[in-house]
């Protein structure tokens, strides 16, 4: 419940800065949002601002939403060993330090999060902690380290930036259209019943298509970041941790806004935010052998 609320205020607090900056720049730059260029600036505002500053926002939020504990002075031999291997995979990555944290959840599972290569942050679970050998968390820990030096947080905001404000735009356009022939004039602005329906079916179906762009994109990183781990790390280490998140990782505790960034994730195909792990294990053995 206590997810679910700041899910909740979260975006609505984003939407109510958004709606500020509208205001503004309405006010300020007297640009009207009823023609192209100012429904563009529109849609612009909206897409990509939500996404930044969601990411923005991102390392607060996974805190709140997971409960993380960030290590600022290890307490035990565990903490030191977990916070020494993430510093010098960050070094070997050319990262700053990213903060270290532990969540309590059942499942064995990671995420790297953050606004930038030199403020980001890697928390793992404890399920994983119990779950793996040091050698298999030490791959996991590689494998999120590389996210965060691919920039990964940074190119999936954008690629959902831009696709945001291609789905506000041209449903709104859509909408437009429909509704001028449907009154038998031409609108520019919308303003009738079948400019809002059609704008709330378009932006649902070309959200779905965006939703697909994202999660291909999102399957792709994962090879990349599991590459990544094998280096960081060793490639058998981070078979080896895939093979034991293959025989039962648990069902992710991840709040929907690190989902895609933790380890393990949805197993399905078009909407998955992760391959397979068959196929990332395929994947690490065919790179060995070339």
């Amino acid at each position: 419940m206590k997810r679910v609320l700041l899910f909740v205020a979260t975006n609505l607090a984003v939407l109510f800065l958004l709606n500020i900056v509208l205001f503004l720049v309405q006010a300020i730059f007297h640009i009207h949002f009823r023609n192209t260029a100012g429904l563009l600036l529109m849609a612009a505002i909206l897409g990509m601002g939500g996404s930044f500053i969601s990411l923005a926002m991102s390392k607060w939020l996974a805190k709140m939403s997971t409960g993380a504990q960030v290590i600022t002075q290890p307490s035990n031999e565990a903490e030191q060993w977990l916070v020494a291997t993430v510093q010098r995979q960050a070094q070997a990555a050319g990262i700053g330090m990213p903060e270290v944290a532990v969540y309590e959840a059942p499942e064995m599972n990671a995420f790297a999060t953050g606004m930038s290569r030199n403020s980001s942050l890697v928390a793992v679970s404890t399920g994983l902690l119990r779950s793996m050998d040091r050698d298999q968390v030490e791959a996991v820990l590689g494998h999120e380290i590389t996210h965060v030096a691919n920039g990964d947080m940074v190119t999936l905001t954008l690629i959902q930036g831009v696709l945001n404000t291609f789905v506000i735009f041209l449903a709104r356009i859509i909408g437009s259209v429909v509704d001028g022939a449907l009154r038998g004039e031409r609108s520019e602005g919308g303003g009738g019943i079948g400019y809002f329906v059609v704008v709330m079916v378009m932006q649902l179906l070309l959200g779905f298509l965006a939703s697909l762009i994202v999660m291909w994109f999102s399957r792709w990183r994962e090879f990349r970041a599991d590459a990544g781990g094998a280096n960081l790390a060793g490639r058998n280490k981070m078979i080896s941790a895939l093979q034991r998140l293959a025989g039962g990782h648990g069902e992710s505790t991840l709040p929907q806004a690190v989902s895609a960034f933790g380890i393990a994730g949805g197993f399905g195909k078009l909407l998955a935010s992760h391959p397979p792990i068959e196929e990332r294990i395929e994947a690490l053995r065919n790179a060995a052998a070339a």
